[in-house]
């Protein structure tokens, strides 16, 4: 097998695609018995985002990102789109809560190819929802990981006896389906894209929330003020020591119930190969 570098590129607000795409470049270069250590380029946080980055035909790239409404979050597409594979090996990686990845997986491939990218593989694999304690609790747990192991063997096989050239057959439709909307009860949409978190009196003000918002909306001066947009990662939530963060929005509170309870039943990961 030719000599490759192995990087992992991901977006992880709440470090699910991180431990997933971790996971299987672990395996990856456990099965390359590769010497070097894996470059890891986290573009969670806006700063990164600000710098573009180029890689060669002597690297394998595994790149993540969670799926929102069904499709790659739009708000990376500018970062995303600004890559440069120059034939570089990539495998796509989605992450969703439990509902469904749509066309996600279908969208970052073609992404990544557009890029100049040769995507090799796919997955969509499942992390504990980001509105949610209980939505897909605890994943990617053991089995999920233990199956990301596999996958990386899978994708060595794949570089190894060569049959890398074709193009990655994945599941999704195209043109791509719009994003998903939830609905009341009535049929109606609920547009929950401008609901921000409020914050309760018990907020120690360690500003841990304004740190680790991606879009870097939540205002250092005085964390209680969003002002910009909200993607509803709930980084800020999840993350806060003293859970002082909240959402109390109505269509946001019905959307994340609906969420529980309709797709409470464990979906697993797909692969693609």
């Amino acid at each position: 097998m030719l000599h490759y570098k192995l990087n992992t590129l991901y977006f992880s607000a709440t470090d699910t695609t991180k431990k997933v795409i971790s996971g299987i470049a672990e395996g990856l270069s456990e099965a390359m018995n590769l010497k070097e250590s894996i470059n890891s380029i986290d573009f969670t946080l806006p700063k990164i985002r600000e710098k573009s980055v180029s890689f060669s035909k002597d690297d394998i790239v595994i790149v993540g990102v969670p799926v929102y409404a069904g499709r790659v979050p739009n708000v990376l597409l500018k970062y995303l789109n600004s890559i440069k594979g120059n034939g570089a090996l990539a495998v796509a990686v989605g992450v969703y809560g439990n509902r469904n990845y749509d066309d996600a997986l279908i969208e970052l491939r073609d992404i990544l190819e557009l890029d100049g990218f040769r995507v090799i593989a796919g997955a969509g694999f499942i992390g504990q929802h980001s509105f949610s304690k209980t939505l897909a609790k605890n994943r990617p747990d053991k089995k999920d990981m233990d199956i990301a192991r596999d996958f990386a063997d899978k994708i060595y096989s794949k570089i190894d006896t060569g049959e890398s050239g074709q193009v990655l057959l994945i599941k999704g439709q195209k043109p791509y389906r719009n994003y998903y909307m939830p609905r009341d009860e009535k049929g109606e949409p609920i547009d929950i894209r401008k609901v921000k978190p409020k914050t309760k009196d018990s907020c120690i003000d360690c500003k841990l929330c304004a740190s680790v918002c991606p879009m870097g909306s939540v205002n250092l001066e005085d964390v209680t003020k969003v002002n910009g947009i909200c993607i509803k990662c709930c980084a800020c939530i999840k993350k806060c020591p003293v859970e002082a963060k909240y959402f109390d929005d109505i269509g946001y509170l019905k959307h994340k119930e609906e969420l529980e309870i309709k797709f409470i039943h464990r979906k697993e990961p797909e692969l693609f190969l």
